[in-house]
């Protein structure tokens, strides 16, 4: 017994009764572990081995039948029974066709000890001999072209499935197609025969898989007779031949449908289900659509399914009914059991199939009818229940479940022992859980009887009461919900009726982990990157960590690879691609528990290629259409909105694509309307919001037919270019447009109203030039394209002009209306049109200033310029010079050009004077300044004097104070009684008849008195022999002057600097003949009073020992040398320029030339443009060096010396020695300082005139 326990206490009970393993110490009822196929098929030359093996302790006995008569191997000549224990198998040999017959039947193997019997399903043995085909005449099967034809197969029958296959006797298959088909019973159909079919050798051949050999079938003679006309027929069925068939299809098995049909054109098959959709996961159609293959029968497939063979002449149609139906298959099986004494066992043999299968009982293997009554067990339906068992009742059952399509055998034992409890979990286990999760606390108990297991707490208390406690009936503790205060010890205590066993359990419960912030699904374009975030927090007495998963699967960081980048709470996925989309989830885990949190990531972007692009319906081009199909491409998670259809021709354009336009993004073809003569070959390009995609494959290429033109030639137009001449010009056809290899134009004109002949001419080029006109003649023109082919359509009458001449007559202008001083209105009377002599395009109005009213007024020859459109005869003069005389020329203009001139001259009044120039403010005192002004650039009239007014800044209330001054040479005026501690505002204003002008405006005071002057930011920076102080003057500080005087601070220095005058405003000041390597004081002085004081030290290595002063060394002297020296120089760099331009023209021509050419004509402008060139200097400062051409300024290179400009001269000549480059030098400098820069006169640098 004590053996018996060591063996069975690892047995876990599920149920009162277990499906155990027995030991092998203990007795063990038997148990089939291997035997042979229910069917067993055996060819010549094969063994045949029965196999049955079954283990069981005692040691297992073996026994079998034979159609159900018992049948002993042993006595059976040639049949050998395996000696190997556990086995009761045995091998038949010497196999040929007349002794396998002998053993065929149904066998069943019986493996029984001293426990009970088990039986083997029952072993069904087929013989089959050696394929031959049958002898027979094979006769030729002559047939007309166009009939159908059935070659004959007929194959030995088999009880294994046969391989067919048709050849000629070359050993090549013969071709299959829609027309051509070997059925599934091995015929080879032919829907119609053509003469091609004409051949002496189609032979059947069969491969036999069981015994590895191939047959074949004598050659069959297939002759066709060629017809002239061959008749077309509506669609029959070749196979089935009937209207419909009922068949029973198998649960789990494949169910194959066929129909053949013939006719003339070749039928063409569908299929349809009529009680519902076709499942589509399971349902293939093969053979060209004459076979329907549905993989695996499930129940839902029963119906009807109909076939429909079509052409054009009509269908023919067949019904299959389908009746599903299956063998058996369990629901449950009935389960060995391991029971005690006194126990109620139930063995449960539920089963399932098409028919209900019918259930028998058997125990030890003999049917439970054929027993004596008086036992324990009572059947109920497909149940067997034994009640109050014990361990005579020891038994092996057999429940076999049969129907018509097959068989179903389970053996299951009753083993009944006893035995006492024994708890095989081991004592004081410690279980660790986390919150909210559920704990199980084991307690596997063994026994015979099955032994009771009750849970307790520390105090006894049952813990069931509570609803979160569970109990499994193997003993296992369940506790759902955890919380914290479930932690605590659990004791298990299992009984039965021989003992009592109890174990306690530990139970520790710990933070569960949470994820706080986890992944979100993101949608990203490709090349971009994600960034994932996963917080999370754990119970700190565990070991914990977060990974990243994709797809179920951990990622981690690729070496080299930049792709992922894992931190400690991210993941950064960069450079996304398509690939890269899916699921990614962040696990937080520790050994207790994981938790995961997902998200997807959808990468997005254009689309991809057009994988195939086709063309079908190859009929049509004859009518220059052409279906385009292709497959859709991969809209990347972004829905395809377009295609978009392109084409080019290689031969006209090569490489350049053009677009026929787009369709909806959820079509994949469209019908093209082409152009006739184009190489057309075509892509498509899919669109969705992203972008355009990769462009598909180039289709095959195609060439439309040529066709006369559809169109001619647009924007015809006949002008001519010179005066007895017209010129027709149009836009040439495009190639696609040309319909042919060649396109012309056919040329017709004729005079405008003459309806007489057209003359014609048909020319290759886009123009033609008709000679010997009159001067603008209008006429009739058509243009009309002509190719190969034809004509195009009827053209359009374009009407035309012959070439235009200059006009004949001048506008005649009306007086000249004043608007204000600067403004005036010039109108005149339309120009005849018959002296236009060619299309008025409008009127040229040019004006010039000519003089002014003011004595020794500067001449100005600046222009201005204005186009009046054709329709216009009057407009406004703009921005004119006030009290100046003006010239007026109106000139009418056409294509050719412009007419005679109508002049007029005309006088602009006085006006106001422009504002005062360079006002500045002096200080005399505390309370007095001196103001200091230049008159105004425009004076626009004579000055009548100056209106000076001032306000203190801080004191807008008050009235200004006013002064008339009248005399308008004054350039000074004096102001006393100001208050040294007020800003004021000081305006000046000059005077002319019409009143006063434009202010100049400063503003300033006397305040510098009242306390210190503010020099800012003072600095003096020193050379070897000199330094420069600088500062810089504070905005509305008094201008004053003082003294800077540089004292060197050794006393041994014998030579002395003398204080130097400087204003305040000339902000710097330079000091020379200073002693190198010394230091100097420099001190600003205002009327004895050290306004500021600051040290330098000159650069340099020593002193310089000063001579006495001599006469050679006094800068007076050493002045005038360097001068001579200087003026010397610049004399021979002037001959030298004279040399080289040899004479031939002087500075001042050159410039007389460029103020000339403003004289030129203007070239037509836009109607209404208005651009007026006066003076955009007249502004400038006084003094500017503006060249003049009346003499009261001196020209620029008139009688100024080159030793003005500096020794840098850049001067440049053309071939003929004019000159064409500019002073360099002294421009530079006088740009510089403001006053003096002058250039050449042009429009964008006009000459200003002084006044």
């Amino acid at each position: 017994m004590a053996v018996a326990l060591r063996y069975l206490w690892p047995l876990l009970l599920c149920s009162p009764c277990l499906l155990i393993q027995i030991p092998k110490e203990l007795m063990e009822p038997p148990n089939i572990t291997e035997q042979s196929p229910r069917r067993l098929v055996v060819f010549p030359t094969d063994d045949i081995s029965l196999k049955c093996e079954a283990s069981g302790q005692p040691e297992v006995q073996f026994r079998w039948s034979r159609d159900g008569v018992h049948f002993n191997p042993q006595e059976e000549v040639g049949v050998t029974v395996h000696q190997a224990p556990h086995s009761g198998s045995f091998t038949i040999t010497g196999n040929n066709s007349n002794f396998a017959q002998r053993f065929q039947g149904t066998y069943r193997c019986f493996a029984s000890n001293k426990l009970g019997t088990a039986m083997s399903h029952e072993i069904q043995l087929m013989a089959e001999g050696a394929p031959k085909w049958p002898k027979e005449t094979v006769k030729p099967v002559e047939v007309e072209e166009g009939e159908s034809v059935v070659l004959p197969c007929h194959p030995p029958p088999s009880a294994e499935p046969l391989r067919i296959y048709w050849m000629n006797s070359k050993i090549l298959h013969i071709k299959q197609d829609e027309r051509v088909t070997m059925g599934q019973n091995g015929n080879l159909y032919f829907a119609n025969v053509l003469t091609s079919d004409n051949h002496s050798d189609y032979i059947c051949h069969a491969h036999f898989l069981g015994t590895r050999t191939i047959i074949q079938k004598e050659p069959i003679d297939l002759r066709v007779k060629a017809t002239n006309s061959m008749i077309g027929r509506k669609p029959r069925l070749l196979f089935p031949s009937n209207s419909s068939t009922h068949l029973v299809a198998l649960q789990g098995q494949p169910l194959v449908l066929e129909c053949i049909a013939e006719g003339f054109p070749t039928p063409t098959i569908k299929w349809l289900r009529l009680n519902g959709p076709m499942p589509a996961d399971r349902v293939s159609f093969q053979n060209h659509n004459k076979t329907l293959h549905v993989l695996s029968v499930a129940e839902e497939d029963d119906g009807e399914y109909r076939c429909l063979a079509e052409n054009s002449l009509g269908s023919a149609q067949h019904a299959y009914h389908v009746t599903v139906e299956a063998a058996p298959f369990w629901v449950q099986k009935p389960q060995s059991h391991l029971c005690g004494p006194g126990e109620t066992v139930r063995l449960n043999c539920q089963v399932q199939g098409r028919p209900q299968p019918e259930v028998t009982w058997r125990i030890n293997g003999s049917p439970v009818q054929n027993l004596t009554t008086d036992r324990k067990y009572h059947i109920s339906g497909s149940s067997m229940v034994l009640s109050n068992v014990n361990p005579s009742d020891t038994m092996v059952t057999q429940c076999e479940a049969r129907n018509r399509h097959g068989v179903l055998l389970a053996n299951a034992y009753i083993y009944v022992v006893q035995l006492p409890t024994k708890i095989l979990t081991p004592d004081n286990e410690t279980y660790l859980a986390v919150e909210g999760s559920t704990a199980y606390l084991l307690c596997k108990a063994f026994g015979a009887p099955v032994p009771s297991v009750q849970w307790l707490d520390r105090e006894g208390k049952m813990v069931l009461q509570d609803e979160r406690f569970f109990l499994y009936t193997n003993g296992t503790l369940g506790i759902r919900e955890l919380q914290a205060n479930d932690t605590g010890h659990y004791f298990c205590q299992a009984a039965n009726n021989q003992n009592n066993v109890t174990i306690v359990a530990h139970l520790q419960v710990k933070d569960a982990t949470r994820i706080i912030e986890g992944p979100r699904s993101a949608i990203e374009k490709k090349g971009s990157r994600v960034t994932f975030t996963c917080r999370a927090t754990f119970d700190l007495s565990l070991q914990h960590s977060i990974t990243w998963r994709r797809h179920g699967h951990d990622l981690q960081e690729l070496g080299d690879s930049d792709k992922y980048f894992i931190g400690d709470n991210t993941l950064v996925i960069h450079s996304l691609d398509y690939s890269d989309q899916g699921n990614y989830s962040c696990v937080a885990s520790t050994r207790l528990d994981v938790v995961e949190s997902r998200a997807e990531l959808l990468v997005v972007g254009s689309p991809g290629p057009v994988s195939r692009l086709e063309l079908a319906e190859h009929h049509l081009l004859q009518q220059s259409r052409v279906r385009l199909v292709w497959s859709p491409a991969d809209d990347h998670n972004a829905p395809i909105e377009k295609y978009n259809i392109e084409f080019k021709d290689d031969k006209m354009e090569p490489g350049r694509w053009h677009s026929l336009g787009n369709v909806p993004g959820n079509q994949t073809s469209t019908l093209l309307k082409l152009s006739p003569y184009v190489h057309y070959t075509f892509r498509v390009t899919a669109i969705n919001k992203y972008g355009l995609g990769d462009h598909s494959p180039a289709s095959d290429t195609v060439l439309t037919p040529e066709a006369a033109p559809e169109k001619n030639p647009e924007y015809v137009k006949g002008e001519g270019n010179q005066t007895n001449n017209m010129v027709i010009t149009w836009q040439p056809l495009g190639w696609m447009d040309w319909n042919a290899p060649h396109i012309q134009y056919r040329v017709q004109w004729r005079p405008r109203g003459s309806r007489g002949h057209w003359q014609e001419k048909t020319v290759s080029e886009p123009f033609f030039v008709v000679s010997n006109t009159s001067t603008f003649v209008p006429y009739e023109i058509k243009v009309q394209a002509v190719n190969s082919q034809g004509k195009g359509p009827e053209p359009q009458v374009i009407i035309g002009y012959s070439g235009e001449d200059y006009p004949q007559a001048s506008p005649e202008l009306h007086d000249v209306k004043i608007l204000n001083s600067s403004t005036v209105f010039v109108s005149w009377e339309p120009i005849d049109p018959a002296q236009v002599k060619g299309h008025l395009r409008g009127y040229n109005v040019t004006y010039w200033w000519e003089s002014s009213q003011r004595r020794h007024s500067k001449r100005h020859t600046h222009r201005g310029h204005v186009t009046v459109p054709a329709n216009d005869t009057s407009t406004v003069l703009h921005g004119l010079r006030p009290y100046s005389s003006y010239r007026l020329e109106v000139r009418a203009f056409n294509g050719r050009g412009s007419g005679p001139a109508a002049e007029k001259t005309f006088s602009t009044p006085e006006g106001v004077p422009g504002h005062p120039e360079a006002l500045q403010l002096e200080c005399q005192s505390n309370t007095s300044l001196q103001l200091h002004w230049q008159p105004p650039l425009s004076h626009n009239g004579v000055l009548t004097g100056y209106v000076l007014s001032y306000h203190p800044l801080d004191d807008g209330d008050k009235k200004p104070f006013i002064f008339d001054l009248l005399n308008p040479e004054q350039r000074t005026h004096n102001l006393t009684d100001l208050n040294p501690r007020l800003r004021y505002r000081f305006l000046l204003q000059a005077k002319t008849k019409k009143g006063p002008g434009e202010a100049i405006v400063r503003e300033g005071g006397t305040m510098a008195w009242s306390g210190t002057p503010d020099f800012g930011n003072i600095s003096a920076t020193a050379g070897e022999n000199y330094s420069v102080v600088s500062w810089v003057p504070k905005e509305g500080q008094c201008n004053f002057g003082f003294q800077i005087w540089f004292k060197a601070l050794d006393e041994k220095m014998g030579f002395s600097i003398p204080p130097q005058y400087v204003t305040y405003n000339q902000s710097s000041y330079t000091q020379w003949d200073l002693q190198p390597d010394t230091d100097y004081e420099i001190r600003l002085l205002k009327e004895r009073v050290v306004l500021r004081q600051i040290s330098v030290k000159t650069n340099g290595t020593g002193h310089i020992q000063l001579p006495s002063p001599s006469f050679a060394t006094q800068g007076w002297f050493i002045g005038f040398v360097s001068a001579i020296i200087l003026l010397l120089l610049l004399l021979l760099i002037l001959c030298f320029i004279k040399r080289s331009k040899g004479g031939k023209y002087s500075v001042k021509d050159k410039e007389d030339t460029q103020v000339d050419s403003e004289a030129r004509p203007m070239k037509d402008e836009t109607f209404g443009e208005y651009r007026s060139l006066e003076s955009d200097n007249e502004e400038k400062a006084f003094g500017s060096s503006q060249p003049s051409l009346n003499g009261d300024i001196k020209p620029l290179g008139s009688d100024d010396s080159l030793a003005d400009y500096g020794g840098s001269v850049d001067v440049q000549f053309n071939e003929d020695g004019s000159f064409i480059g500019q002073y360099s030098g002294k421009k530079e400098k006088e740009a510089a300082g403001g006053n003096d820069s002058s250039g050449p006169a042009s429009p964008t640098n006009p000459a200003g005139t002084l006044e």
